[in-house]
């Protein structure tokens, strides 16, 4: 879909409707431990994007003949909130919820040591509250946040964001506009830890320069992403251990 006229989508100076060059992310942040009731839980902001994910398990599997005997199931939904979009969004899950909930479970699926809970569902909740194009990478990047808060064991965390051709140049992490209007959009996730692809999606059509160009740009922010993950559970345990050293009573009170 072209533009509309005078909106020009990257500049003769490179920079881009926001300022960003085609390699930058959009301002991402993150907190892990977000929800009391789930097991583990993360809350991300990306760009303008908003987004909530809570896990919860392992726990039992019901009905029972969804079961597996020898490894835990992976059990994904994404939602969009019926407020995340300009248009109301009408409530419940739609074709395009179940496909991107199929898509995640697919890529945690291989990271998380699922043998070691045979017969168990480890269920994982996305919730868009606001959305600005990259809604799935952010999902995914916030699961596997709170997959981690949740302890659940896993050989590394997914990092997630999608990369597209804007005026014939390849830009990483796509905005509404960008994504609207560009020809091309490669969401990308990768374990950082093991350098292995878990997502690998294509709208629209690269040459194989593009592609590479690409694929380099996703991983260097795939890593750059893990490196927000890792920092956004530290902060969470520092926070833990600073509130009960605050809440344990003085060495003088004790003897008192």
């Amino acid at each position: 879909m072209k533009p509309p006229p005078g909106l020009k989508l990257i500049d003769e100076n490179g920079r881009r409707m926001d300022g960003r060059r085609p390699d930058e992310l959009r301002k991402i942040t993150m907190k892990a431990g977000v929800l009391k009731r789930a097991d583990g839980s993360c809350y991300l902001e990306w760009g303008n994007n908003k987004v909530i994910a809570g896990v919860y398990g392992p726990r039992e599997v019901h009905p029972r003949h969804d079961q597996d005997a020898t490894q835990a199931i992976v059990r994904c939904r994404y939602s969009m909130s019926p407020f995340s979009v300009d248009d109301r969004k009408r409530p419940g899950p739609d074709r395009r919820s179940q496909e991107i909930s199929k898509l995640l479970g697919e890529a945690l699926s291989p990271v998380v040591l699922r043998q070691m809970f045979p017969r168990t569902a480890i269920d994982v909740f996305c919730e868009i509250l606001e959305a600005e194009a990259g809604t799935r990478c952010a999902a995914l990047t916030a699961a596997s946040v709170a997959l981690a808060d949740a302890g659940i064991p896993m050989k590394g965390m997914v990092a997630s964001v999608a990369a597209g051709k804007i005026d014939n140049t390849v830009v990483l992490d796509l905005r509404k506009e960008e994504d609207n209007f560009g020809d091309t959009d490669l969401p990308v996730a990768i374990i950082p830890k093991t350098g292995e692809i878990v997502l690998l999606q294509m709208d629209g059509h690269f040459t194989d320069d593009e592609f590479d160009v690409a694929m380099q740009y996703s991983i260097d922010a795939c890593h750059q992403i893990h490196g927000m993950q890792k920092q956004a559970l530290r902060e969470k345990y520092l926070d833990a251990a600073v509130e009960k050293r605050m809440s344990e009573p003085a060495e003088s009170e004790v003897m008192l």
